[in-house]
């Protein structure tokens, strides 16, 4: 399975890809992922990128449950220099991850060539035609509800079944309005408007979603779901998020949204060996 990023190939098929997290917000739910000034970001993604991150994903606006959204123009303000420097100085294809499609714009105008939308294109009607013009890759996220309300009470018949019949319609939708089938990713939005067990059922049936054709992107990375059984801190879940991420490879997932690029790339190898002992196509 590929995905091309403006004539950049990755065979996502072959092993984990691993997106490296820049929180440009003050208020993110992991307090050690915020950074608080553009060096700071920029830094980080550097960083990230010598550790092994394959990409990068820049956000100005928090999508942790109970967030205030922002103005396009101050989440602009606040993602725009990282986006330029580090498509400048590094050879990591950048992400914006934001809903608005100004905001999407002006990333892409910055140097980003991926669009990572929590929404999957529904907040913004306009959204849909910057990813289309562009020709960009776009991550459409599952969630039910918007960030402010999104865990107040969530509830599902058959969660595996109703974000595969969306992932459905957003693939129909998209390639209806131009955009390439080959030029998505999907995120089953853990955390986004789910209750503790259905996190845990979503990553365990990683494949069903696989079936649609198109990569699955997990973003785990020391969040509640994990917090809640270990009874700890978002500061203190990286053996629960490593433990998270070894599942969800092992179930079909092709790239980890991270907060930790190094511990997650290094868990990844690993997992990636087994995979490729246990599938006899594939030689180690």
């Amino acid at each position: 399975m590929y995905l091309n990023c403006f004539g950049k190939r990755f065979d996502l098929a072959n092993r984990t890809h691993i997106m490296g997290v820049i929180n440009c917000t003050p208020d993110s739910f992991f307090p050690e992922s915020r950074k608080q000034t553009i060096n700071q970001a920029i830094q980080s993604g550097l960083q990230m990128g010598a550790d092994g991150a394959d990409f990068l994903d820049v956000g100005g606006e928090s999508s942790r449950p109970g967030a205030e959204p922002v103005s396009a123009d101050e989440e602009i303000g606040r993602v725009i220099p990282v986006i330029r420097e580090l498509a400048k100085n590094g050879s990591i294809p950048v992400s914006i991850d934001t809903y608005k499609a100004k905001v999407a714009l002006a990333a892409l105008d910055a140097g980003a060539i991926i669009v990572n939308d929590i929404s999957a294109m529904y907040f913004d009607s306009e959204m849909v035609s910057v990813v289309a013009e562009s020709g960009c890759p776009v991550i459409l996220m599952h969630m039910k509800g918007k960030p402010k309300t999104m865990q107040q009470a969530p509830h599902y018949e058959d969660v595996i079944g109703e974000i595969k019949d969306y992932f459905t319609e957003r693939l129909g939708f998209s390639e209806s309005a131009g955009i390439k089938k080959e030029n998505i990713i999907l995120d089953p939005g853990i955390g986004f408007g789910k209750r503790l067990e259905d996190n845990y059922k979503i990553i365990l049936d990683l494949k069903s979603f696989a079936e649609l054709g198109r990569p699955v992107l997990i973003g785990a990375s020391r969040k509640s779901f994990i917090g809640r059984v270990l009874d700890l801190p978002p500061e203190k879940c990286l053996e629960g998020t490593i433990a998270a991420h070894t599942i969800a490879i092992t179930r079909g997932a092709h790239i980890l949204r991270v907060h930790d690029v190094k511990a997650a790339k290094r868990a990844a190898q690993i997992s990636d060996y087994f995979t490729a002992v246990s599938d006899k196509g594939k030689s180690v």
